[in-house]
């Protein structure tokens, strides 16, 4: 079968950078679009990052190959008139226009979505910032950690003795570029449908606290911020979450109806803790959850947490020894399911891993199937000064 194109024929002119907008890009390059990136002079600054040296020389820094594989690559100076005029000559034609200006800035330059539909009346404008151009605290500049903190993620992770923790990824961005491909999508079938340009407005707040929406909903419904949990699972239930094994590593696990308790109590090897009076119910479980939990930690100390992953899993209990990230990579599940690809980046076509889109079509992971290249290569093809 040949690799899907579902977005064959649509030309995309990108004039994100760092981390959100690239990657909203790179996921509809990957599902066949034609992206050509507007970098300022020199490029963006993702391109000298990364912990790959002689690739940041060349201004290829793993960083930025992450997320800008598959694109066509323009530099301009949008202050520049002839190469402004340049770029809106590229837009005439375009069917999506993407930029992560700070509200306002796109407006300035020229770019702004009344400008681009005036001359453009069917194109997909699509807006990535912050927080927004409207609301109380619309048009602020904020990057992944900062958005953390003002979604109050960072007040829900951890414990009440830890303070705020930030999840260590830039999750955020990723998130928000994810969302960003996805609100496209939505806008170019709504063209289809209609015949009329559309106007995407994704922020990085949104976005945030749509990954946490039973905990928005709750807290919006009741007024009442939620406690921490820990390492506990959102479930609450008794027989599940994390717990120390004998090694000094961790597990997680969940038993959160009656089946699982009772495939957990047979892996554990006590069968009998299902009927025992205590627990052979879910609120009567609830009630005796402290000494139940003493006992499982007992029982979890006895052995090495890889051993007790594989005693669970083989007892259809869901469960996980905590790992790092180099060895869920070495143990190679990303490889079977096709997510990671190789790149051969730079004048030493220098090995990068980078990962594909997050899901099969048709069996296919959809890996980009060309390297970034440096700033401006496909200036000669794009960039006619009018």
């Amino acid at each position: 079968m040949t690799r899907p194109t579902p977005l064959a024929g649509i030309r995309i002119i990108d004039l994100t950078q760092v981390l959100a907008g690239p990657y909203c890009t790179y996921q509809l390059a990957l599902l066949g679009a034609e992206v050509i990136k507007v970098e300022p002079p020199g490029g963006e600054w993702t391109r000298l990052g990364g912990g790959i040296g002689e690739l940041a020389a060349q201004r290829l820094g793993s960083l930025f190959c992450v997320q800008n594989s598959d694109k066509q690559f323009v530099e301009a100076d949008l202050k520049d008139p002839a190469d402004l005029a340049a770029v809106l000559h590229l837009i005439d034609d375009a069917d999506v226009f993407i930029q992560n200006y700070r509200p306002g800035v796109a407006e300035r330059l020229g770019l702004g979505v009344d400008a681009l539909q005036a001359r453009n009346p069917e194109i997909v404008y699509c807006s990535l910032s912050a927080y927004g151009a409207d609301g109380p605290i619309g048009g602020r500049p904020a990057y992944d950690h900062v958005v953390q903190a003002m979604s109050g993620i960072m007040e829900t992770t951890g414990t009440d003795e830890m303070g705020p923790v930030k999840v260590g990824a830039p999750y955020v961005d990723y998130a928000t570029g994810l969302n960003a491909a996805f609100a496209v999508m939505a806008a170019l079938a709504e063209r289809t449908r209609t015949g009329e340009g559309q106007v995407v407005d994704v922020s990085m707040l949104d976005t945030t606290l749509n990954l946490m929406a039973s905990n928005m909903s709750a807290v919006a419904t009741t007024g009442n911020d939620l406690p921490k949990l820990g390492n506990e699972a959102a479930s609450g239930s008794p027989s599940s979450g994390c717990f120390t094994t004998g090694d000094g590593e961790h597990i997680m696990l969940a038993a959160n109806n009656e089946r699982q308790f009772a495939d957990l109590c047979k892996g554990l090897g006590h069968p009998e803790w299902s009927s025992d009076e205590r627990w052979s119910g879910p609120t009567v479980r609830r009630q005796n959850q402290a000494e139940l939990r003493d006992l499982m930690a007992e029982a979890f100390a006895s052995d090495s947490a890889q051993a007790w992953e594989v005693r669970l899993v083989n007892c259809s209990v869901p469960a996980s020894r905590v790992r790092k990230l180099s060895e869920v990579i070495d143990e190679g599940q990303p490889a079977a399911r096709g997510l990671l690809h190789d790149i051969d980046v730079g004048v030493e076509a220098t090995v990068v891993r980078v990962p594909g889109i997050g899901f099969q079509l048709n069996g296919d992971s959809l890996g980009p199937r060309h390297a970034p290249r440096p700033v401006g290569s496909d200036n000669d093809q794009w960039l006619r000064k009018y």
